[in-house]
Order: structure tokens, then sequence, then C-alpha cells
């Protein structure tokens, strides 16, 4: 069971013109009412509504022009990482399947060389870190969330290891969705051999990349990702 989260006024703000703006209510092009009539009509003071306004600009949904008001954008051309979790969020936590595909073969682009970075780049103090979390992988408790946890800081080291500055802040960037997608993966399969090949998956990676294979290491994680995606696709 998930626990409850109350939102602040400016989530629920944000929520709400998300809401809005996704769902084709506020077309693109269209100017907002201004801040004072808008904060007015959500009962909210306009401190409150502004932050929120920045936040949905930096996400890519509006843009904020001075002296002439606030316009809702297209998305697909303005919007930034930022907007998958809203996205995920209006969705229901159903994403459209070329969506769910266009994620996945951005992972297989971004990974498998972060991967293969890794084997030629890592530290000692990564290699340690890695044995850490598959040790915590195989001793935690068969619990969603802690795994789902432990599975995103695996893929993050990963990452950090490759020595680029870049590529940890592209997989922070999507952790939501990818933690809401790893949850329900191992909703599906906690109690079944699929999570055990996932297990398989990282020991085989640590060790291509402590024996310092790049190719090895990222055809490893093409692999794992492949994995997957082929049985998240099943539960979609």
């Amino acid at each position: 069971m998930q626990p409850l989260r109350v939102q602040s006024l400016k989530d629920a703000c944000i929520s709400r013109l998300e809401g809005l703006i996704l769902s084709g209510e506020w077309q693109i092009g269209m100017r907002l009412p201004s801040e004072r009539d808008l904060a007015a009509q959500l009962s909210i003071s306009r401190p409150v509504l502004h932050d929120a306004l920045v936040d949905l600009a930096a996400k890519g949904l509006v843009s904020i022009e001075p002296r002439r008001g606030v316009f809702v954008s297209d998305y697909r051309v303005s919007g930034s990482c930022a907007l998958l979790s809203s996205l995920l969020a209006y969705s229901g936590g159903r994403l459209d399947p070329a969506f769910s595909q266009s994620l996945v073969d951005m992972r297989l682009v971004v990974e498998t060389e972060t991967a293969r970075l890794a084997a030629l780049n890592c530290s000692d103090e990564h290699l340690e870190r890695f044995e850490a979390i598959y040790s915590q992988e195989s001793t935690t408790p068969r619990e969603n969330g802690a795994l789902v946890d432990l599975d995103f800081s695996f893929h993050l080291l990963v990452a950090i290891a490759s020595g680029n500055l870049a590529y940890p802040l592209i997989i922070n960037s999507f952790k939501s969705v990818y933690t809401h997608l790893t949850g329900l993966f191992f909703h599906r399969y906690i109690e079944t051999a699929v999570m055990s090949e996932v297990f398989a998956y990282h020991r085989r990676l640590i060790d291509a990349i402590n024996a310092r294979q790049p190719e090895q290491s990222a055809a490893v994680m093409k692999e794992m990702l492949q994995h997957g995606a082929k049985y998240l696709h099943q539960i979609q």
C-alpha cells in the first residue's frame, strides 16, 4: 500500500494547470488569464501561482513573456525531461506504448554507453559500491520499494562510474518514470525466476566492468535492458 501524500498548494496548482494543458483544454498558443485573475479563480495567492508557472515554464509547458503574459507552449518542441513525471501522473501511471518504447530505445543508447565507459573509467571505490549494492540486493527481503531503489542506484552508479558528468544527470532526470516502471516490473515478478535473472545480469555486469571489458559490459547492459523491456511489455 502506498503512503498517503498531501500536496502543497503549489503542487496542487501545478497538477491542475498541467491537466488543463495536457488534456488540450488549454490549447497551444493560448494566453493564460492574468496572474491576478487566475490566482483568484484557483483561490490561491499570486506568489504561489507564480512559482507554479515558473515550474511549468521549466518543463516546457508554458512560456512567460514579460509585459505580454503567459502562453501555452508545444511541449513536444520545448519540453524537457522534467516533464516525464507529469506525463506519467496525468496518464494515471500508464504511458502510451509508443512513448514507453521510446524510453526503452533511449535507455539502450545511453546505458549501453555508460556501461562501456564504466569498464574503462571506474575506480576501486565504484567497484566497492557495486559490490555493496549487489550484496544488499541479495539480502534485502523481497519488498518491492526497497529493491526498486537499489536497482535505480545500481544503474545510476554505472552512469557515475562512466566518468561522464552528463550521464548521471540524464539518468536522474527520469528517475520518477524509471522507478515507476521498475516498480510495476518488480511487483509482478518479485517471487519468480525473472527476478533472479535480473540479479544475475547485475553480477555479470559488475564482473565485466571489474575485468575492464568495455564491449562485454555494453553487451550485458543491452541484454539486461531488453530482458526487462520484454517482461514489462507483458504487464503494461
